[in-house]
């Protein structure tokens, strides 16, 4: 359950990272990415272990509202779902057609950009 959260703050961070403040992007970055401790990202800030826990969880409950709001990382899967049903639906009935292949492979490239 508890990677399954990291990987959920992670990912909703890199979508609405603009949208944060620079301390809330120091310390989500520090405590989920760089799997720093409460402790040690108070020590780098000089603040208490609380006030960290506090803008951490705050943070988060920011990351959720935008998603609940502008569904950014829910349309980004659905969209990654979509387009592994098409890959794989080509490469098993079309797996001699390059074009078809080439124009799935700019397709799933284009999330990258």
């Amino acid at each position: 359950m508890e990677i399954e959260k990291n990987y959920r703050i992670n990912s909703l961070f890199e979508f609405y990272r603009p949208l944060l403040t620079d301390k809330q992007t120091n310390y989500v970055q520090l405590y989920y990415a760089d799997d720093y401790s409460l402790g040690e990202i108070s020590e780098e800030f000089n603040v208490s272990r609380q006030a960290v826990y506090d803008n951490i969880k705050r943070t988060e409950v920011i990351l959720e509202n935008y998603e609940q709001q502008l569904h950014l990382y829910k349309d980004f899967m659905t969209r990654n779902d979509e387009a592994d049903a098409i890959k794989n639906y080509v490469m098993a009935n079309y797996p001699k057609d390059t074009k078809l292949k080439q124009l799935v492979d700019r397709l799933e490239h284009t999330e990258e950009k």
